[in-house]
């Protein structure tokens, strides 16, 4: 007899065992219409899971983002029997549910085209018409590998086979289709809804490796409603539209090359842009009182062995072994080093806070499928800092490192941030009382923010509680950039210390902080939230100088210093072109001001100007326009 307690305290009472679909019919039919499944003390279940004992029971909607995340999953699987159904030699492999969609990956030697997108999805409607019923299996592993080998699924056999032991094997049935999964799922595909669309299919290697068959991958979205479904795909065109590849190449950035994957090959202005936000972060810090250091790229394995790196991100190292038999290794990230520096002479409680940054140049391997120009990549420069303290300090420090990072994205236009708050695990390190105290402070400093925040219990690292930072671009997509670490072991695996007031040797605290996380990935972020039409205060080039003609060249060479006198970076177009195809080239190359000189501007001593997406012309006296643009060249923090 369950007794069953719902998430508003009440609980409700069974003579016998109960399905999910009753419980919801029991509480009202309105919900048992609506209802999608349910968890079971916190486990999602199928609502026809039969229910036996006392439990917490929630109930899931498509309001729920449970909800939407199973119908994206059926989905999925709706478009693996839509293929099947239309290519029957077809061999499924895995369909997962991706941010805002899914995807399924497929062994078929014909590649798939539009028209066939075009097929599989009105076979999906069919599918979803039909209401084919869904029900859970659960087999023996054998009998699954036998039943998949000889229904030529080869790829299945293989998940079913490295599945341990102590896991069930749970097949689910649309219909007559069935695949290998986990569930949970709807109770027919008729739930589903028909507010999909599959948006592109790409090449994927067989488990991420490239040593692997390489396979295609169908991309799709699901919705709730039809509307959401619109409002996606418009903000999909909007991305397109915004790709800081595309945009890299037409504003000559930056390009990659196979010889190095991964790695950016920075063309001049791309440069320009990295060293400007290097500068105005540099400038931030040392107002918070940072002091800049560099550590080495390359350091002995016993120290990445000492940190405990090299047993969990060994796999991800770039390593190289030495005539004299030595293993050094690139570094992945930067702590160890900065530790190492922190340990250079004898620390007091009085230097404490002591707050080290770094432009740290990192490497990670990362497969070659999972790169993506500047938002994925295997080399980057990470924005570190790392502040030691007392256990007393890690308060007013997380408060302090949150209002520099929020500061700091405001400036660069990013004003809707959400945080997430990670805290202690079930294995970690460290005293109980320290995590008290560690998570009590960023808990602090995430409410003080006055920002929407969200608590993902347990999931801090193993060694402290975390902050994330998650910016809202111009198009509503979240990006997590900056993050807050509390960090209760590496100090102590790598000796670091510093003597307290009654001349004991205390082990500092350690907080990782990083504002954007990699200077590379925020790079992209920018040119796509501002569709490259960067602020001026930090664009690669911010003027261009335009003469009408040649007779007019002695003039712009003479304002052309006088304005890379004022600080604002320009240059002089004297190319044999006629004046609205340089207008045209430059405005695709996203500079945001053109100066345009002729006879007029001559004789005033003046100059016209004309900006980035506007038509309209304006005439400015040239120390006006000097004034003007070099109080706009220092940012918003300097107005």
């Amino acid at each position: 007899m369950p007794n069953i307690k719902l998430p508003d305290g009440n609980s409700l009472s069974f003579e016998k065992k109960v399905t999910g679909f009753q419980l919801a019919e029991k509480i009202s039919k309105t919900l048992s219409k609506q209802a999608l499944l349910i968890s079971v003390d916190g486990n999602l279940k199928d609502l026809s899971y039969e229910i036996k004992h006392d439990c917490s029971v929630k109930i899931f909607t498509a309001k729920d983002k449970e909800g939407l995340e199973t119908i994206r999953h059926d989905t999925a699987h709706v478009l693996a029997m839509a293929v099947q159904e239309l290519f029957p030699k077809t061999q499924v492999t895995i369909g997962p549910v991706i941010d805002n969609g899914f995807y399924y990956d497929f062994a078929r030697k014909d590649p798939f085209t539009e028209e066939d997108l075009r097929k599989i999805e009105k076979k999906m409607t069919e599918i979803i018409d039909r209401d084919e019923p869904t029900h859970k299996e659960v087999w023996e592993r054998d009998k699954a590998i036998e039943h998949f080998k000889k229904a030529g699924e080869t790829y299945k056999a293989e998940i079913i086979n490295d599945i341990p032991k102590s896991e069930e094997v749970s097949i689910y049935f649309h219909g007559k289709w069935h695949d290998l999964c986990r569930g949970p799922h709807l109770s027919s595909t008729g739930k589903i809804g028909k507010y999909f669309k599959l948006t592109k299919v790409s090449g994927a290697y067989w488990r991420g490796d490239s040593k692997n068959e390489m396979l295609q991958r169908i991309y799709g979205t699901s919705w709730t409603s039809q509307k959401e479904l619109d409002d996606y795909l418009n903000r999909i065109e909007e991305a397109e539209k915004r790709d800081h590849r595309k945009l890299g190449k037409e504003m000559n950035l930056f390009h990659f090359r196979e010889e190095s994957p991964g790695s950016v090959f920075w063309h001049e202005k791309g440069w320009a842009l990295f060293q400007k936000l290097v500068d105005y972060m540099r400038s931030k810090q040392e107002e918070a009182g940072y002091k800049e250091i560099n550590t080495p790229e390359i350091l002995d394995r016993s120290l990445w062995e000492k940190s405990g790196h090299w047993e969990k991100f060994g796999a991800n190292m770039y390593t190289s072994t030495t005539p004299d038999e030595k293993i050094f290794a690139i570094k992945p990230m930067n702590c160890p080093g900065c530790v190492q520096v922190f340990n250079q002479g004898l620390k007091s409680y009085r230097d404490l806070p002591l707050k080290m940054s770094e432009f740290g140049k990192v490497h990670r391997y990362e497969p070659s499928g999972a790169l993506h120009g500047l938002l994925r990549v295997r080399a980057f420069t990470q924005d570190d800092a790392h502040i030691f303290c007392t256990e007393d300090q890690i308060t007013q420090e997380c408060l302090s490192v949150t209002n520099l990072i929020l500061n700091i994205y405001k400036d660069l236009g990013f004003e809707n941030v959400i945080l997430k708050y990670s805290d202690r695990p079930d294995l970690r390190v460290g005293d109980d009382m320290v995590w008290d105290k560690a998570e009590a402070a960023l808990l602090e400093a995430v409410t003080a923010s006055k920002l929407n925040y969200t608590i993902n219990k347990g999931e801090g690292a193993f060694y402290g509680p975390k902050i994330e930072f998650v910016l809202r671009d111009a198009i509503g997509r979240d990006w997590q950039c900056g993050t807050l670490q509390v960090d209760l072991n590496l100090p102590e695996r790598l000796g670091a210390s510093y003597v307290d007031k009654d001349g004991s040797k205390k082990i500092p605290v350690m907080l990782h902080r990083a504002l954007f996380g990699s200077l590379e990935r925020f790079i992209g972020i920018l040119i796509e939230h501002y569709a490259g039409k960067l602020p001026f205060w930090i664009s690669p080039i911010q003027v261009m100088i335009i003469p009408i003609s040649d007779e007019f060249d002695d003039y712009v060479k003479e304002i052309h210093k006088k304005i890379r006198n004022a600080g604002i970076n320009c240059e002089i177009d004297l190319k044999n072109h006629n004046l609205n195809y340089k207008i045209r080239e430059h405005s695709l190359s996203k500079i945001p001001l053109l100066v345009i000189c002729g006879k007029k501007e001559v004789d005033s001593n003046s100059v016209t100007i004309r900006k980035l997406d506007s038509k309209k012309q304006e005439t400015m006296e040239l120390n006006t326009f000097l004034k003007t643009f070099a109080a706009l060249n220092k940012g918003p923090s300097k107005n």
